[in-house]
Formats: structure tokens, C-alpha cells, sequence
């Protein structure tokens, strides 16, 4: 299986992470409720270090985040230590070294993770975004075929959007290679790059996530040839979910089962209140990269996306196929148990709602 380099890493974890070249960012748990209090009752305190990217397409933990809403989910005894990514590989190392046990994250990252480990490292436990990814092109061009012996852009080599790309190409009767050869030169690089060699004409389009997206309609003068919710049942497909280090969730299930109701919380909060949810979600990316996104990308990102707790399995597992044929991920790989929605079920009975499956 290929591993993609990985890009510069933006983090903040408290503990021994300073290896890795992480700094403080979270902040222990805010005043908890009773009932949250009592799951670590009699018990040595807990850090729960969760990770998620500055990103819409991270919303609900963002605003969980902003919001304290993790915090009290957590409850007394927990100490929430929240840590920023910029990719979900720089989040897999980081799981991996034990610096992370916890993190919002796109599906391709989960699976690299738990191929490489051997199905040991990690569990899905929740999913948190659906939809927010386009291919956009430059206006003059009219279909799929005209970008033959042109160059698009991804965000990384092997990511979700990536791999999307290249199979849907593929699909398409257009061929592509790892090395930016084929009839479509797909170009990695970072989304901000893209923003722009966009303008400047030199890349014809990309298949990116939101505000990207957006970014390249509204700034770059592009259009939308094809919103992946258009290939997908129903228009559901995972771009974000949430995983834990599966030894974690074993030592401390009571812990786990706290994040996800917070998870629940937080999703509700911004699917039932979006101009709210867009400021505080706002908010939280200028604290941490210091730059807001612009109140139109953000509002019409938001409009592409639905946040769910339902992981949507079956997208992810035409994902890791679609990988496979586009020879980005091994043909052998077995995804059977990446899957642990045992506690999202039990708050979702609780709740008398539908339960997910994986």
C-alpha cells in the first residue's frame, strides 16, 4: 500500500507529544453535569486528546470544541486536550505514537490506519460529515473528456478527494498514475496553491473539499462540473468521521461513550442552528490559523454539506474499492472490524432514534 508524504503539521496536545512537535491548545474540561461527573468517579483522572482540523468540513468538532460542549459531555475526572491537524496522515502518526487517542478524520486517512496496523490501531466509532466535495473547472471547459491532457488538482496523493478523482476519471475511460502521468495529469498539492494556479489558469479544475470548493467558484471565477453527492445513493457520502486508538477505547469505553454524547450534542447544535453554527465554527478557525473564512464561502459551503453522526459505511467501503483500482491501496486489504458502533447505538436507543450501521 502507498503511504503519502506527509505535509506540515499544525498541532496542539498536551503531554508527551513534544517529540512530534506538538504545543498546548485544549483546556481541561469545563464545570460537568452529575450525570457526566460520575464517569470517572473513583477513578484516576483521564486526558482525552482529540483531534479534528480547522476545517467546515470538521464543524461539529469545532464547535464542540468552541463551545464547551465536549468539555461537559466529558464531565469531572476528564481533561479534554484538543489538538489541531492540517491532514488526516499528520492525525494517523500521531495516533500511531500514542500522542492521540481520538480524532475527526476523512475516510481514506481511517483506512490507511487500520491496513497498516493490521486492523489493530483504530476503530470508527461515529461519522460527522456527509457531502463538500466538487470537481471545479475553469468555465470554458464543458465535460469530463475535455480535461484530457490537462492538469487537476487534489489536495494530497492518496487522500479522499484524490482517489475520488482518479476512479471517477478512470470510470470515465481516462487513465491516470501516481507520478501525474495518463491521460489527466492529477497534481497533489496543497489547497491554498490551488486557490491559486487556479486563477493563473495553471491547473484546469480540481476535486476538492469545502470551503475549497466554494473558494474556487466564488474567488476563482470557476464552476461546478460535478458535485460528488450526485454519484453516491441518496447523496451521502463520508467526508469526515470520528475514530479512537482501539486501545483507548478499550481501557476507558466510559470515556468514549462521554465523547460521543458530546458528539451528538455538537452535531445537533449545528445542524439545528446554521447561522449560528457558521460564526462560532468561524470563530474557532480564526483562533486557530488566525485567518476567518468569508462569510459567503462559509454559507455556501454550508450548503453542501449535512452533518450526521451516521458514518455512512457503504461510501466508505466503495471508497477503499475504489482505491484499490485506481492502485492506491493494496487489493488484500480487509476493512472487516474498522467499524465499533456499539456505544453510538446505545446513546442512539437512548434516545429512541434509528440505530447506524457499519
Amino acid at each position: 500500500m502507498r503511504r503519502p508524504l506527509l505535509p506540515a503539521v499544525r498541532l496542539a496536545v498536551v503531554a508527551v507529544a513534544a517529540a512530534l512537535g506538538l504545543s498546548a491548545c485544549g483546556s481541561d474540561s469545563a464545570s460537568p453535569s452529575a450525570a457526566a461527573g460520575a464517569v470517572a468517579a473513583g477513578h484516576e483522572r483521564v486526558d482525552l486528546r482529540l483531534g479534528y482540523f480547522p476545517n467546515v468540513t470538521h464543524a461539529a468538532a469545532v464547535a464542540g470544541v468552541e463551545q464547551g460542549i465536549f468539555a461537559r459531555a466529558l464531565g469531572d475526572g476528564v481533561s479534554l486536550k484538543a489538538a489541531t491537524f492540517n491532514a488526516g496522515p499528520a492525525a494517523v502518526e500521531a495516533i500511531f505514537a500514542g500522542a492521540l487517542d481520538a480524532t475527526f478524520i476523512g475516510p481514506n486517512p481511517a483506512v490507511n490506519a487500520f491496513a497498516r496496523s493490521g486492523g489493530e490501531a483504530i476503530r470508527v466509532i461515529a461519522g460527522a460529515t456527509s457531502g463538500g466535495a466538487s470537481l471545479v473547472v475553469q468555465p470554458t471547459i464543458r465535460s469530463i473528456a475535455a480535461l484530457a491532457g490537462r492538469k487537476v488538482a487534489t489536495p494530497q496523493l492518496g487522500n479522499t478527494q484524490d482517489v475520488a478523482l482518479r476512479a471517477y476519471l478512470l470510470s470515465q475511460g481516462l487513465e491516470t498514475d501516481p507520478q501525474g502521468g495518463g491521460d489527466v495529469s492529477i497534481v497533489p498539492q496543497d489547497n491554498a496553491q490551488t486557490l491559486e494556479q487556479f486563477k493563473s489558469g495553471a491547473v484546469s479544475g480540481a476535486w476538492v473539499p469545502e470551503p475549497w470548493a466554494s473558494r474556487l467558484v466564488l474567488e476563482g471565477g470557476g464552476k461546478v462540473l460535478l458535485d460528488e453527492r450526485t454519484l453516491w445513493p441518496d447523496g451521502q457520502f463520508v467526508t469526515t468521521h470520528l475514530i479512537v486508538r482501539t486501545e483507548f477505547l478499550r481501557e476507558h469505553a466510559d470515556v468514549v461513550e462521554r465523547l460521543l454524547q458530546g458528539h451528538l450534542e455538537a452535531t445537533g447544535f449545528v445542524t439545528a442552528n446554521p447561522a449560528e453554527a457558521q460564526k462560532v465554527v468561524n470563530a474557532g478557525i480564526l483562533r486557530i490559523t488566525g485567518k476567518a473564512i468569508p462569510d459567503a464561502v462559509i454559507a455556501a459551503a454550508w450548503g453542501n454539506m449535512s452533518f450526521t453522526w451516521d458514518p455512512v459505511a457503504a461510501s466508505l467501503r466503495q471508497g477503499a474499492a475504489d482505491a484499490k483500482a485506481v492502485g492506491l491501496l493494496e487489493a488484500g486489504t480487509d476493512l472487516d472490524g474498522i467499524y465499533d458502533l456499539s456505544l453510538l447505538n446505545k446513546l442512539l436507543a437512548g434516545r429512541g432514534q434509528a440505530e447506524v450501521t457499519g
